[in-house]
């Protein structure tokens, strides 16, 4: 398999690019050299011509954005018309190289030798396709929500106006009726209708029917309106190749209908054409006066419906990463086959799911029998009238002795620069040593140190490589976008922040705040621009009108922040919880993680536990949610109301191997886990193990809070780390002070290296804090202060305002020797 020519040698990088460029076709090396002399020839004699004309376009215009995406997919659906099947090179493989390749300019790829550059290319553009594939999507995803969403304000604010016009109207009607019941029998219409006034009453009428007519229609004559802007987009969208594997044809049918009416090839829809996919408010409208469907209601329902389908797996597109068939995205059955006894074992589930499925019923047995016999005890919650109910909030009280042993500390903290706390960090840690240059870097600036650790510092603060390269002498902003562009990328980013948190891991006094068994994750929503793919409406925090997103963490029980993610703050953050925890790349190994409310579902309570995690989030709601009481399972009369009902574990017993097929291909990365999460959690392309999935989850769940209920240390831990990850949110918006703290690109890759760079900066601030307590704290004791380990566990290394971000960087500082790291050969 390719997989095992993937070695972190030059030797074995090159055998890999021989063994994929052999199986080139001519015309297609041919089409990649054409490529590369087009950059290189338009780089000019001083510019440069990058790959970067195949980035994602703005989505501040949905029609430009669709048709500049369609157009640039065009182009490379063109060129690896006749590319090979290349499944066996692994998904992560190609990925990597192709971040590599776009980093180089057309000169650049130009002098490499042949099969390397080829090989280059072939990755970066198929990675280009799948990301372009899946960016119209959201897109389109993004459009039809807010349409939607446009529209409902729309017609509320219609509604609105036209029951304050209606009210004289009604007032009018209702003396009709009075003077109708108390008026004399022999008095004639026409006498009624003069001594009421015509005038009045027809225009009674006509406001109350507009009333009426707005509640039933409004919505939809709203989403009609907006017809023409979605028609600016549809077309280029819907000739996207869509397929589906549910044995029904009416979306794909719909779907080649549109394309022939935008082809001119029928003139109308025919009166056969599928419309099960109208929502039924909207069928009083789909026909006109002669019985024709109407193509702006129907083609509007069919976008809608298009959303749904992608969202639920029903449709896919087979070149996509994120909406390609469901089985793809996991191990193939002859993969599985060879690897299905080792994943087994591996994940520590027996192949017979009834052993297992006995022992998560015990569990929830002995969980319910120590709830209720601690009931008289326990003063979090109880049962009343056959209802959970909780007798406190859950939240973590802190002492006088917390308080004022975090006022002390903090007090004592020295003022310090954030330059220097990354030239001492650097100094325990080496960090820096992670940023390998790629191959063919030529240093610009003299001092590549300092270059180096401003640019980190302009991402992770917000200031931007411009503004840094004006607060910092003998360097410019030229300088330091060479150093970003050679040096700062994901791969380095990561494993610069994995050797700080490595490093805080081994500091003996982190070991007070836990031993790295314990995680969270939470997301923190900035502003973002109105282009930005992944950036959806929060109106609760940034109004109506302004877009966000939001940056996802893991932060470990000793608070270093062990994965970032950038993602739309629309979705429940829950669907990227595994995520985190699986493309973790440092030594921490938790076993047990909690999230808020937000960060939960029951498809993610199921695969936590076949992945081995023992998912254990704080719920909001905790009193309202429904426990499933398992079959045979005994539990405690008294307990017994609070049961929704029982699981049927036949379905879970049909479909155990699939799921563990499912956890065994999330381990192995074959697919983003937010990715399949979210096919599941919909419905995905296979229902029953959809079911599967959240019957197992409900008991996993039921056995969870059951425990939440009676174990006290538990909710105290739990608590304690959430307080943890919202205290570092203070700690990142501290850092992220620039530009009012608000993303001023809409270019994922950039904004994702800020986002990463302040998770780096956070992880040093952390590490230097730590180190700092660690002196006060035996200070404070050699002095004869008494400091409890269990008030120290609560005063966390999360102190901010000693830290000084802003400013002129570097002032009067000798730079330490720096010898630049090996470069990334490829």
């Amino acid at each position: 398999m390719w997989g095992s020519f993937i070695r972190p040698l030059h030797q074995a990088l090159n055998g890999l690019f021989n063994r994929l460029a052999a199986r080139l076709p001519s015309s297609l090396r041919a089409a990649l050299d054409r490529l590369v002399g087009q950059l290189a020839d338009d780089a000019g004699t001083e510019g440069r011509a990058s790959l970067g004309r195949y980035r994602t376009p703005s989505a501040a215009s949905m029609g430009r954005f669709t048709r500049e995406a369609c157009q640039r997919l065009d182009e490379i659906t063109v060129m690896l018309a006749d590319l090979p099947d290349l499944a066996e090179v692994p998904q992560r493989v190609r990925q990597q190289l192709a971040q590599l390749c776009r980093r180089y300019d057309g000169r650049a790829l130009r002098r490499f030798p042949p099969d390397k550059r080829h090989g280059l290319l072939v990755c970066f553009l198929l990675d280009r396709r799948q990301g372009l594939l899946d960016d119209l999507v959201q897109a389109h995803d993004n459009h039809m929500t807010g349409l939607m969403r446009r529209a409902r304000h729309a017609a509320e604010a219609e509604a609105r106006r036209l029951r304050r016009a209606a009210e004289d109207g009604l007032l009018t009607l209702v003396d009709t009726g009075k003077a109708v019941l108390a008026g004399d029998p022999e008095e004639s219409v026409a006498g009624l209708r003069g001594r009421l006034g015509a005038e009045r009453l027809r225009g009674a009428v006509a406001a109350c029917e507009a009333v009426s007519t707005q509640d039933s229609r409004g919505v939809v004559d709203a989403v009609l309106a907006r017809y023409p802007d979605l028609r600016k987009s549809l077309p280029a969208f819907l000739s996207l190749p869509f397929t589906s594997d549910t044995g029904h044809d009416d979306l794909p049918r719909a779907i080649d209908l549109v394309r022939q009416l935008d082809r001119g090839e029928i003139k109308t829809l025919p009166e056969d054409a599928p419309t099960g996919f109208v929502p039924p408010g909207w069928r009083t409208v789909l026909r006109d006066e002669r019985g024709r469907l109407r193509r702006s209601v129907w083609e509007t329902a069919l976008a809608l419906a298009v959303r749904d389908a992608l969202r639920s797996g029903d449709l896919h597109l087979p070149d996509s990463r994120r909406h390609a068939g469901f089985w793809s995205l996991v191990l193939d059955e002859r993969l599985w086959a060879s690897a299905r006894t080792g994943a087994y074992a591996d994940l520590g589930l027996p192949e017979r799911p009834a052993e297992h499925l006995a022992d998560l019923a015990r569990a929830i047995e002995t969980a319910a029998g120590a709830f209720a016999a601690g009931r008289a005890a326990n003063d979090f919650a109880g049962i009343e009238q056959g209802q959970l109910r909780l007798h406190r909030p859950d939240a973590l009280p802190l002492s006088p002795e917390v308080r004022h042993l975090r006022r002390e500390i903090e007090s004592r903290m020295p003022r310090v620069r954030i330059e220097d706390v990354l030239l001492e960090v650097d100094q325990r840690c080496g960090f820096s040593r992670a940023f390998h240059p790629l191959a063919g870097y030529e240093p610009r600036a003299q001092d590549t140190y300092r270059a180096l650790l401003a640019t980190l510092i302009a991402h992770g603060t917000n200031l931007g490589l411009t503004a840094m390269g004006d607060s910092v002498e003998d360097l410019t902003a030229a300088d330091l976008q060479q150093t970003a562009r050679w040096l700062v990328r994901d791969a380095t980013l990561k494993a610069a922040s994995a050797r700080i948190v490595e490093h805080l891991h081994q500091v003996d006094f982190a070991a007070v705040w836990g031993d790295g068994r314990l995680s969270s994750s939470d997301g923190q929503r900035f502003r973002a621009p109105p282009g930005t793919l992944i950036g959806a409406y929060h109106p609760r925090y940034f109004g109506h009108y302004d877009k966000a997103v939001t940056v996802y963490t893991h932060v470990s029980d000793r608070i270093g922040v062990f994965a970032t993610q950038l993602i739309s703050c629309a979705p429940r953050e829950a669907t990227y919880v595994l995520d985190g925890l699986l493309e973790n790349d440092t030594s921490l190994d938790p076993r047990q993680h909690t999230t808020d409310t937000h960060g939960f579902t029951e498809p993610l309570w199921g695969l936590c536990h076949l992945l081995g995690i023992d998912f254990m989030p704080r719920l909001k709601d905790l009193s309202d949610q429904r426990l499933w009481r398992p079959e045979g399972a005994a539990i405690p009369e008294d307990l017994a109301a609070l049961f929704a009902g029982t699981s049927e574990t036949t379905l879970l017993i049909e479909q155990w191997d699939q799921l563990v097929r499912v956890a065994a291909s999330l381990k192995a990365r074959t697919a983003p886990a937010h990715v399949v999460l979210q096919r599941l959690t919909a419905g995905g392309p296979n229902d029953r193990v959809a079911k599967a999935l959240t019957t197992l989850g409900r008991l996993v769940k039921t056995r969870n809070v059951l425990r939440y209920l009676h174990d006290a240390p538990l909710r105290r831990r739990i608590q304690a780390q959430l307080n943890r990850g919202e205290s570092r949110h203070a700690l990142a918006r501290w850092l992220f002070f620039a530009n009012q703290g608000e993303f001023r690109t809409s270019d994922y890759e950039a904004m994702m290296n800020r986002a990463s760079c302040l998770g780096l900066l956070s992880n040093a601030v952390v590490l230097w804090n730590t180190l700092q307590m660690a002196r006060i704290v035996s200070e404070l004791r050699t002095g004869g202060m008494t400091i409890a380990d269990q008030d120290l566990a609560h005063v966390w290394p999360l102190q901010r305002r000693h830290i000084v971000p802003s400013g002129v960087y570097f002032v009067n500082r000798t730079m330490p020797a720096f010898d630049l790291p090996e470069p990334v050969e490829v």
